[in-house]
């Protein structure tokens, strides 16, 4: 009997051992995946900042170059300039030891009347003085040297399509993000009776007024929620929604199993395993996640926040649009069901969040990727 027993607990010990050692396996290879995330997410870093550093060295290159073409032209004309002038010091000397040749001859005169026959200066150097000053001054009329402005003026629009051009390049992340864009209609049918959804079923609000609405198993009861009528289980969809003058706000992702009935905590986005939200309350913004709250440190009320889902990497990412700033993000790992886009404006908040939630749905195309 004894050794019966010894034997049953030896051969608990033993798959005991073997599950630990399945344990550790499986806790030893999660960590080389982290650090293999680690490494490919650095390495991808370092070949973003390299690009920008090649982006930003070819642009003081080119600025380099720009400039010394603009210098060289401008030595030219200053070279140029200056020959003129030294022409006009060379022939101001000259005048200038005429004049002093006469004073001298009219002092004499003065002193000596009697000497005047020996002093005389035909017209014909008259003439060719005058020739003389006016050819040197046709020939340094000061508007005749300038900058090829035509050219600069170029140079200027030249830049400025630059410029516009990297500005509608940048943010980068924005233009990534709006290639993911997916169309998305609030479902009526799951909306809370004291939330009113526009015919198009792009945006929802608040009303004090209980409608009468059937009391379908799709509609949340208590929870002031409304879900998407599109559901996505591939690819990456990003969606923008502006918030604009509300005071509190609940938006992110859910599965369809959310519950909806009830006052259970998990009705409500991101309290339960089933959704993913940020909310914005009082001023505070918090990211919530099976009922864990994650506290962000933003105070200002921003007008439009971009959600993005990646069903590749199990990610879901909110952004502040005017900027892109990344808010916070979740990992899922992956998704085991399909997920729609979840809102809840909130309640009326002492008349100051009447405002209605708003869909910006775009046309661009859905990347599957």
């Amino acid at each position: 009997m004894f050794r019966s027993q010894e034997e049953t607990l030896a051969k608990h010990q033993e798959c005991l051992k073997k599950q630990r050692d399945a344990v550790k396996q499986r806790l030893k290879k999660l960590a080389a995946r982290q650090a293999d995330i680690k490494k490919k997410s650095s390495a991808i870093r370092e070949s973003v900042v390299r690009k920008y550093q090649e982006i930003q060295a070819s642009l003081e290159e080119d600025l380099r170059i720009t400039l010394s073409h603009l210098e060289m032209e401008e030595r030219a004309v200053v070279s140029a300039l200056d020959g003129v002038m030294e022409k006009n010091c060379a022939l101001i000397q000259e005048l200038e030891q005429d004049l002093a040749r006469f004073s001298l001859a009219l002092d004499q005169i003065n002193r000596e009347p009697d000497s005047a026959s020996f002093y005389s200066y035909p017209e014909q150097q008259d003439m060719e003085a005058v020739d003389r000053v006016m050819d040197v001054l046709d020939q340094s009329d000061p508007s005749s040297v300038s900058l090829d402005e035509a050219k600069a003026e170029q140079i200027l629009s030249l830049t400025n399509n630059m410029l516009l051009l990297v500005c509608s390049q940048t943010p980068l992340i924005r233009k990534l993000l709006k290639s993911y864009s997916s169309e998305v209609h609030l479902d009526p049918e799951t909306a809370h009776p004291k939330l009113i959804v526009s015919p198009r079923g792009d945006s929802v609000a608040y009303t004090d007024v209980w409608q009468p609405l059937p009391d379908v198993p799709e509609r949340f009861d208590t929870t002031l929620n409304v879900i998407s009528l599109q559901s996505f289980s591939f690819g990456r969809h990003y969606w923008e929604i502006d918030v604009t003058g509300k005071t509190y706000w609940e938006l992110g992702v859910t599965y369809p199993s959310i519950p909806r009935k009830g006052a259970s905590e998990d009705c409500w986005l991101g309290r339960g395993p089933e959704s993913w939200c940020m909310e914005f309350y009082d001023g505070e913004y918090t990211a919530w996640h099976g009922g864990v709250p994650h506290q962000l440190p933003f105070t200002k009320p921003f007008c439009r926040i971009g959600v993005l889902c990646s069903f590749p990497a199990g990610l879901v990412t909110f952004v502040e649009v005017d900027r892109m700033t990344p808010l916070f993000s979740f990992c899922a790992g992956t998704f085991s069901d399909c997920l729609h886009l979840a809102l809840c404006p909130g309640h009326n908040h002492n008349g100051k969040n009447a405002k209605p939630v708003v869909i910006f749905n775009t046309t661009s195309p859905t990347s599957d990727l």
